[in-house]
């Protein structure tokens, strides 16, 4: 018999991260535990403020629900919690975790038997020029190829001047660049705005306009220069009818997945299978989970063959992480068996 408990987690960041909706210090998560006889299974719930659909005040007594009637099953309960998909995440990674032979492989493969790497990309924070700058440098030394940069935060002109300097020292050949504008722009100013940016040569824009905005953000897909990812957009969307018309209506050039905010490895599978269905490209990014959401994430990753870089790098960001066998070196995302896992709550 299973039987399943909860507890919370706060993971604090090495150094207050921002973004266009403002300075994170911390960030809450969720460990859900799975015991069947003497086998164990750890999943992560991981939420994120302000921007996930199940962030709701009920969320912990959804928690405590889903642990009582564990029983159900993994199918049923993932039904039953379409409007809770970090909870959906957590859920397939316990059970995953549970019949996996040490608790961590979820899917064994090359990568988790450190034959094979992961491309992701080196993630560029908001703040200041000169913190700003100091990341570019830092990323570039560490051999990050791709570099994706928040923006829409700080004034406008600073940030071109920004990708301006990176481009005098590295071109497109060089360094793959990609913004993030988490829905900073308004639309009367976004197509101006990325007809500028797209003289950097660009690889994509995240999110140009606030998600919601269907038309706009089609007209805006339609007419841009410089290609279009879908990130925020996604949220909240959960059955296959509703993402199709989504993604034939706005005719994306990339959608991004993050599991914990899309409903899991289940939710991702929908979400590929109709993006391809579509000629749209996609890639996964994580969603600041602790290493343990991560880990699921990258072997989920792994396990779906796409060659462009993927946004796995946020394992370093917290001081209070577990140590894990994830480790980033020259822009790749490792998977070091030698290093052991410690996780205690």
């Amino acid at each position: 018999m299973i039987t399943a408990s909860y507890k919370k987690y706060i993971l604090n960041f090495k150094q207050p991260s921002g973004t266009s909706r403002g300075i994170l210090k911390t960030k809450e998560t969720w460990f859900v535990t799975l015991q069947e006889g003497t086998k164990q299974g750890i999943g992560e719930c991981g939420i994120f403020r302000g921007l996930s659909v199940d962030d709701r005040p009920d969320y912990e007594a959804k928690l405590e629900w889903t642990c009582q009637n564990i029983q159900l099953g993994l199918d049923v309960l993932l039904d039953e919690l379409i409007a809770f998909p970090s909870i959906q995440f957590g859920l397939e990674m316990a059970f995953k975790s549970l019949y996996s032979e040490n608790g961590f492989e979820l899917f064994p493969s090359a990568f988790t038997k450190s034959t094979d790497n992961i491309s992701i990309n080196g993630l560029i924070w908001m703040g200041s020029e000169a913190f700003m700058k100091q990341q570019i440098k830092e990323k570039t030394e560490a051999g990050f190829t791709c570099i994706k940069m928040k923006i829409g935060a700080i004034d406008f002109h600073t940030e071109i001047n920004l990708l301006k300097s990176i481009r005098k020292e590295f071109t497109s050949k060089d360094i793959e660049l990609r913004v993030d504008a988490n829905g900073a722009f308004s639309y009367s100013e976004a197509l101006e705005k990325l007809k500028i940016l797209s003289e950097f040569d660009l690889h994509s824009i995240e999110q140009p306009i606030k998600q919601g905005q269907i038309e706009n953000m089609a007209v805006l897909c339609e007419q841009t220069p410089l290609p279009i990812a879908l990130d925020e957009e996604l949220i909240g969307i959960f059955g296959v009818t509703q993402k199709q018309m989504l993604l034939q209506t706005i005719k994306p050039q990339y959608i991004i997945l993050k599991p914990s905010l899309v409903g899991g490895f289940k939710g991702c599978d929908g979400w590929i299978e109709i993006a391809e269905r579509l000629n749209i490209g996609w890639w996964i990014t994580s969603a600041l989970e602790s290493n343990v959401g991560l880990n699921a994430i990258a072997q989920y990753t792994y396990m779906k063959h796409n060659e462009m870089p993927q946004g796995l790098g946020t394992g370093s960001l917290f001081t209070n992480n577990f140590e894990s066998p994830l480790v980033v070196k020259n822009g790749t995302l490792h998977y070091d068996n030698s290093k052991k896992w410690t996780f205690n709550l």
